[in-house]
């Protein structure tokens, strides 16, 4: 009982820190958390966009309009949805189903699967070629990479990485993908001309989630085990930092304004990074175990999905906290051609 009354009232507490932000934000009154990461508070909204939200616990996806913040579309997927990446020019999501060993491709126009491609083992991640000609989905339970022709919606191959690989990204231009290796504490960096793996780079304890600076020259790494973020130069493939952070970090994005945005899963905090300093700017409450992070086209937004809460916290503009589906994990906004997807 007294466990759970203390877990209440945490929770409210933290409940009341995140309507207070979000208040003082929508007033336009600027909060320390909001200041440090570079936010000037403004109710103003960019043009509407739409928000996917993965829900493994309740196999579906939650689609938010970002412009009113509210889900207009609840999709059934396949079993324990844990990923999802928009195609470039927000046609289809691709969502990867790690109970159901496939991907539910998503028609966004009328909201309906139109596809269900098999894949790996235990798959986790998904990531867009830049041209949206493939998607990448690494698969946990075989330790691989499956790429799909999105034209055809078929396999067309399977890329063996690391030891459960979970977080992939693809670079800019789409020469390149980098999958965090879970289980091998490495990163593997595949040629997507070859689809071969050209470089393994070890990082800190349990990579999870992997995300690319908007030029391109650095991939920054959340391991879990270790609190920290590795920050691999693309030149090179090598770590050249190593960045604390909050407590058991997952997933992460990085915006255009050189920030990069560190889901928490067990602070229950939001770490902000200035990439130019490799430093932390900024750390700011969320929901309940926070695991996925996208950035809005224009990077005045933040959407992070509380996995313990089944919320999605907007950090940004008219601050909010979007009910979803259960278990959110993976997040991601359709941007049209400059799509950049989260961890």
């Amino acid at each position: 009982m007294e466990k759970r009354m203390y877990h209440g009232l945490r929770m409210l507490g933290r409940l009341a820190i995140t309507v207070l932000i979000g208040l003082l934000m929508a007033l336009g009154v600027p909060t320390s958390a909001a200041v440090a990461a570079g936010f000037t508070p403004s109710l103003s909204h960019s043009s509407s966009k739409l928000a996917y939200v993965a829900n493994s616990e309740s196999n579906d996806v939650s689609v938010i309009d970002t412009a009113s913040n509210k889900v207009t579309a609840t999709i059934r997927v396949g079993a324990e949805p844990t990923r999802i990446a928009v195609i470039p020019n927000d046609t289809e999501a691709y969502v990867s189903n790690s109970g159901s060993d496939d991907v539910s491709v998503i028609d966004t126009s009328s909201n309906k699967v139109t596809a269900t491609v098999p894949v790996g083992k235990a798959l986790f991640g998904v990531a867009m070629a830049a041209d949206g000609t493939h998607a990448y989905v690494t698969n946990m339970g075989s330790d691989d990479v499956s790429v799909i022709d999105t034209a055809t919606n078929k396999v067309t191959a399977t890329i063996p990485v690391g030891d459960g690989p979970m977080g992939i990204v693809t670079s800019s231009d789409g020469d390149l993908a980098y999958v965090a290796n879970r289980f091998s504490g490495d990163v593997s960096v595949i040629d997507t001309s070859s689809n071969k793996v050209t470089a393994t780079v070890p990082v800190g304890k349990a990579p999870f989630g992997v995300a690319m600076a908007a030029d391109g020259t650095h991939a920054y790494v959340t391991n879990m085990g270790s609190n920290n973020v590795s920050v691999i130069n693309t030149a090179t493939d090598e770590v050249t930092g190593t960045i604390l952070v909050g407590e058991a970090p997952q997933g992460i994005a990085v915006d255009s304004q050189g920030r990069a945005w560190i889901a928490n899963y067990d602070s229950d905090k939001v770490s902000v990074i200035d990439t130019a300093s490799n430093k932390v700017t900024a750390t700011m409450p969320v929901g309940e175990a926070p695991e996925g992070v996208a950035v809005s086209p224009d990077a005045t937004r933040i959407y992070v999905t509380n996995r313990g809460s089944n919320n999605v916290s907007v950090i940004g503009g008219a601050s909010a906290t979007i009910p979803v589906g259960d278990g959110p994990g993976g997040v991601a906004i359709a941007t049209g051609p400059a799509s950049s997807q989260g961890s």
